[in-house]
């Protein structure tokens, strides 16, 4: 199955609640991640209250509310990790060379085919 196929069935998650897009009403798609409303929402109340959000916020949860949520993490980190590929894919396709992606994420040509070119 190619990345963008997969990409295709698999459930979109917002990158910053993780929450799925059954979750929510709206996922508002960027650049290999995605934001939902109610991020959306929660962005616009801090920016109107002029205040600042603290992160990490681990610091005011529990144990088992963190293991609870590293599911959520570990599959928003896939979703971007399938989203860089589709990238890195469509730049292939165009012709640009391991070397040039390479040099783009700051690592050498044979780490970049390494990592992305599905080939052993």
């Amino acid at each position: 199955m190619t990345v963008a196929a997969e990409l295709e069935t698999t459930t979109i998650r917002c990158s910053f609640c993780a929450k799925e897009e059954t979750e929510v009403s709206k996922i508002i798609a960027g650049p290999g991640i995605y934001i939902c409303d109610q991020c959306v929402q929660a962005c616009n109340t801090i920016l109107a209250e002029d205040v600042s959000t603290q992160l990490p916020i681990w610091d005011s949860m529990t144990d088992e509310q963190i293991l609870a949520h590293l599911p959520r993490v570990a599959q928003v980190g896939a979703q971007v990790e399938r989203n860089l590929r589709s990238w890195i894919d469509q730049l292939r396709q165009r012709g640009v060379t391991w070397s040039r992606i390479g040099a783009a994420l700051d690592m050498t040509r044979q780490s970049a085919w390494g990592r992305f070119s599905g080939e052993e």
